[in-house]
Order: C-alpha cells, then structure tokens, then sequence
C-alpha cells in the first residue's frame, strides 16, 4: 500500500474488524458524573475537566485496539450538536457549528496521541437525529432532513472530518437527507438506524426497506449501513433469513441492556448487562454478516464490553457456526 494513504483508506482496505467506542454519553453521565443538558455531549468540550474525561473515555478504547492490534472508528462528541438543538442548548447555531468543528479537532488530537500505535484511525463525524432518537418526533421529507442536517455535515467536513456516520436513524426519510448531503459534498458516509424490540425502526419499517429505500434515493451512496441502539435479542433473528440486504450492513454497535428504548428513557440506574456475553453475541453477529467491518458499543456499554468483543471477534473464523440459539 502507497505510505501516503488515507487513515480512510487504510481503514477500507482492512482485512480484519476495526472497533470503535461504546456508549459516550452514558458512559459520561453514570461513570463520570456529568449532567449532560439534552444528552449532548459537546458542551465537554467546553472546559478541563469534560476534555480530560473525554480523553480518559477514548484512551480507555484505543488501549484496547492497540492490544487487539485492529484499526479504530474515533467518533467526533457531536451526535446532538446540530442546528436544531441549539435552542436546545441555549446557544446560536453559529455556536453548533462551531462546536462541530472543535469536535473534529479534538478528535484529531486523539489520534495525534495514538496514531504511532494504532493504525488507521478514522474520524468519524457523528450526526444525530434532528429530534428524539428513540421516537420519530419529526417526520422529516428528505429535502428538509438534508436542510436540518448539511451545516452540521458541512462544518465537519471543512474541518477535517474522514466520513460521516448517521447514528441512530428512526425512520429512512432523515437518513435520506444525510445521504443526499453527504453525496453534494463527496463525504463518505454510513447509516446507522435503530430498531425496536420487535427487528424494526420506529417508523415501522424493516432494516432491509429502509436500506433500500436509501440507497434507492441516493444511488447507493452510503458506505455501508450500521445497526446500534438496540440489543443483539432485538434484531438477530432477521439477519438469519438470508436476505439481500446483510451485504450492506457493515457495523454494529449494541446496546448493553436488553430493555426496549421506552424503558430505557426511563432509567434511573446504568443496565451495563454482561460484558462477556455482549462480546459472544457480536461474535454470533460477525459470522452472519458478511461485509462487518467495525464493532462497537452503545447504551450501556463501555471498554469492558469492546475489549470482550475484541477477544471474540478480531481474529474470528468466518465460518464458525454461532453459538446462540436462534
């Protein structure tokens, strides 16, 4: 491979997983004690002590990658740091988008620290949804979801961002509008959606129709597309029914806990579940899914559950038959 690729590139041409990290801003409210206003967690990036906690949370992980000796997905502290919250936040949107850019930067002095023992590692800017992540609070047009969503993606990718990643998408339509920005601005991109308990985002749609319904509108343009938010128990069975569409899945990030997203929004105590079954389920995972490229956690989880993922999965055999009960 030519010494000037990209950390982007270098993370396409992996011939094993990468990991990322696991759930940030529960990880910042219940083991570091932040109050995180509107579960936002740019406003760390704001003082010391958020920035030191912030670096503790991702030196945790990449310890874990440099061990496991894979490549690493570094999200941006960005997931609710669009336009629409600044009002939210009680900041301008010119404050958003600056604080966009400053989780990019914050993110490339991460790997700056880690990058002569762990290669490649990518930066991801991550783009929440435009509204509740659990629930389909606004059902956006695609052309509004682009609007809503193309400063945010813009300031990222001006200020050095390798891809964008949409995390927990409830319905296709809004995953539509972050495809579509993404594709004008040539940014590479993936599309994570949500599911419930039942294998189906809040939409009511299954995974498989709203993939296609995004690839459909935006001739393919995403990546591949990313499964997080959810439990293994909540979306397995479908990945065993031979469909076309596992071929577009290339990372999953679970929850810890196997409660549904209304239970969740309604906890008061960490469900963190157990570390070592979260890492023999995403093991069951990676042999179903062809094209798995990255793991990592969400809810719930933390560098426990990724180091028990790493040992499971990073030097997997393909072909090994899994060991849950389907």
């Amino acid at each position: 491979m030519k010494a000037n690729t990209t950390p982007f590139e270098r993370f396409l041409s992996l011939g094993k997983l990468a990991l990322s990290d696991g759930g940030l801003e529960t990880s910042m409210i219940f083991h570091e004690g932040f109050d995180l206003p509107e579960f936002s967690s740019m406003p760390l990036l704001e003082s010391d002590a958020g920035r030191a906690a912030l670096n503790r949370y991702f030196d945790a992980y990449l310890a874990v990658a440099e061990k496991s000796g894979t490549g690493f997905m570094l999200d941006t502290a960005s997931w609710r740091s669009g336009i629409y919250w600044a009002k939210f936040l009680d900041r301008t949107e010119d404050d958003m988008l600056a604080g966009c850019r400053v989780s990019v930067q914050f993110a490339s002095s991460v790997r700056d620290r880690w990058a002569d023992r762990v290669d490649p590692i990518v930066i991801n800017g991550a783009v929440g949804p435009a509204g509740d992540g659990y629930t389909i609070s606004h059902a956006y047009t695609a052309d509004a979801a682009r609007a809503v969503h193309h400063p945010q993606i813009a300031a990222m990718a001006e200020a050095g961002a390798d891809m964008i990643s949409a995390v927990t998408m409830t319905h296709s339509r809004e995953a539509m509008g972050i495809a579509r920005s993404c594709l004008d601005l040539d940014m590479p991109c993936v599309i994570g959606f949500t599911v419930e308990t039942d294998g189906k985002l809040p939409s009511g749609e299954s995974i498989g129709e709203a993939i296609a319904a995004v690839d459909a509108d935006s001739c393919g343009w995403p990546i591949y597309y990313m499964i997080n938010c959810a439990h293994p128990d909540h979306f397995d069975r479908a990945l065993y029914r031979n469909f076309s569409w596992i071929y577009r899945i290339g990372a999953i990030r679970c929850n810890a806990s196997r409660c549904s997203h209304a239970e969740l929004d309604e906890a008061t105590e960490l469900d963190d579940g157990d570390p070592v079954e979260f890492g023999r389920l995403n093991a069951n995972l990676a042999r179903v899914l062809p094209n798995l490229r990255m793991l990592g956690g969400c809810c719930g989880t933390d560098h426990r559950h990724i180091a028990e993922t790493a040992q499971a999965c990073v030097h997997l055999d393909p072909q090994a038959p899994a060991t849950a009960s389907i």
